[in-house]
């Protein structure tokens, strides 16, 4: 219920990893780098995709929006979060607050369903070979990835309305270093038993939702790989399922941690330490996972770094 005589907050404080004030330089100096190796490999891998003819293919494209939803998800957090590195008073507007919660949602969501379309789009690729440029032509990769976005971006909305309709009038201190659902109802003053509800439900059916699609591709997929006599066939084929099956498990496990538990003081604490894997480290390693292990992507980088440097 509502306390009586409230003063409504103005402003929120992010606590943060930790507030062991020896270890602010050092975290900032490795998110700094974290962030840095995010932005160069994620836009150095959407404008390789972009500027590449031999790259542009429903696969590529997929990964080109993937880096950057990848991207906009770690600026999203990464800037203020090294700000309050070096900052004595951590703070974040209740504007820049809900600003940040939004996008975070949003970009979570539509990061689920294009996971999905790449599902979807290698199930095409190998189980309908001869489908394969009729059932994804460039329209509907375009529909796919409007989908997507409009999705998450009117949950993130949704989200937003939800919470801006809880009241908070102290204490303002967020035990954690972004604005996410469990920290901020962890300090309403009036009822969150809607908003905790929703959180639920749409964190859940989403990631379920998404997750299946997913996992249904893959049971075709696997189905059809092991059909192949040829070892060197079934080889190929799995190798072009290796980098997204990687980037779904790094992604998807995180996420289950980290949105299917009721929010608590003991589970705010545990959220931390999970959600530096999916803000930071899985936005960080899929440009390395989708280049290292793929040949096109390789032979791309190889020309651009001969053009530039050798020619």
């Amino acid at each position: 219920m509502l306390k009586e005589n409230y003063t409504a907050v103005t402003e929120f404080i992010l606590l943060g990893l930790t507030d062991r004030a020896e270890l602010q330089i050092v975290l900032f100096v490795i998110f700094l780098v974290i962030y840095l190796i995010t932005v160069m490999g994620n836009g150095g891998l959407f404008f390789l995709i972009r500027n590449d003819s031999r790259l542009h293919t429903p696969m590529y494209f997929f990964l080109s929006h993937l880096s950057f939803v990848d991207l906009c998800y770690a600026t999203n957090i990464t800037p203020q979060m090294l700000v309050n590195f070096l900052s004595k008073r951590k703070t974040i507007s209740v504007a820049g607050c809900f600003l940040q919660f939004h996008f975070f949602i949003a970009l979570a969501i539509t990061e689920y369903y294009l996971l999905a379309a790449m599902a979807f789009d290698r199930y095409m690729a190998i189980c309908k070979p001869l489908l394969y440029g009729i059932k994804m032509s460039r329209g509907v990769c375009i529909s796919l990835v409007a989908i997507s976005y409009t999705y998450g971006f009117a949950n993130g909305l949704a989200q937003t309305i939800l919470m801006l309709r809880v009241s908070f009038c102290g204490p303002n201190e967020i035990n954690h270093f972004y604005c996410a659902d469990p920290p901020l109802l962890v300090l309403a003053c009036s009822d969150t038993y809607v908003k905790e509800t929703a959180m639920f439900v749409v964190a859940g059916s989403n990631l379920t939702c998404s997750l299946t699609m997913i996992l249904i591709s893959y049971i075709f997929i696997f189905t059809a790989i092991l059909r192949i006599h040829s070892s060197d066939g079934r080889h190929k084929a799995f190798s072009t399922c290796g980098s997204h099956l990687t980037a779904v498990t790094i992604f998807y496990g995180t996420l289950f941690c980290m949105h299917l538990r009721p929010p608590s003081e003991a589970s705010v604490g545990q959220g931390k330490i999970i959600a530096v894997f999916y803000i930071f480290v899985s936005p960080m390693l899929n440009p390395l996972i989708y280049s290292l292990r793929n040949k096109d992507v390789k032979e791309a980088i190889r020309k651009v770094i001969q053009t530039k440097f050798f020619d």
